[in-house]
């Protein structure tokens, strides 16, 4: 099946997430733990929109023209997680969409905790779909405003002081931007929700 194209201003959106990152990454120096074979962040199941999701796909029908083993083996790999969570998935099987329900939401917070994302490569610790991941991957690392305040990840920043942490704060001013581009690739998906790698790189 032809993948439906990516909206079109979804180069730029990676283009200021990524120039984003990179300033936070230039104040952070020391404290950012980022590193290949650092893979943390890699392990345990997350939420991703349906642009994530297209995004995804066709950074692995790249790499099936580049490098078709690879893309074989993490196809093969998301199929084997889809298998492992699907007993408890809380969402519709058949499409991999997350139930948007309370009870649902709150099953996900404890769901699929100990499963590596199938884009990580099991030899080498690295992303192998990089340069296509998805925007939560992105931004993680730096500290990241949410509702509950400043997060950082818990093995960078160590010996920080919070001052010297939210100076190294990421600020995209994406919100809106990202928000049109999802609504135009749900629209192409024909499908509205969030899902998941497995679900989203498992497919034919």
């Amino acid at each position: 099946m032809k993948l439906k194209p990516l909206p079109k201003k979804d180069a730029q959106l990676v283009q200021i997430v990524d120039a984003a990152l990179a300033e936070a990454t230039r104040k952070s120096r020391k404290w950012l733990a980022c590193r290949i074979g650092c893979t943390q962040c890699c392990v345990g199941v997350f939420a991703i929109s349906q642009l994530d999701a297209l995004r995804l796909k066709h950074g692995l029908e790249a790499l099936e023209h580049f490098d078709p083993t690879r893309a074989r083996a993490i196809r093969k790999r998301a199929r084997e997680s889809v298998s492992r969570l699907a007993a408890e998935f809380p969402g519709n099987l058949k499409s991999g969409i997350l139930a948007d329900d309370e009870a649902s939401r709150e099953r996900f917070e404890e769901f699929g905790n100990d499963e590596p994302c199938p884009a990580l490569s099991p030899t080498t610790g690295e992303c192998e779909l990089y340069a296509s991941r998805p925007m939560t991957c992105r931004i993680f690392g730096p500290p990241v405003r949410t509702e509950e305040g400043l997060g950082v990840c818990e093995l960078c920043y160590d010996g920080a002081s919070a001052e010297e942490i939210a100076a190294c704060e990421l600020v995209t001013g994406t919100d809106a931007l990202e928000g049109a581009l999802n609504a135009e690739a749900e629209r192409f998906a024909q499908r509205s929700g969030e899902t998941i790698v497995a679900f989203c790189l498992a497919g034919e």
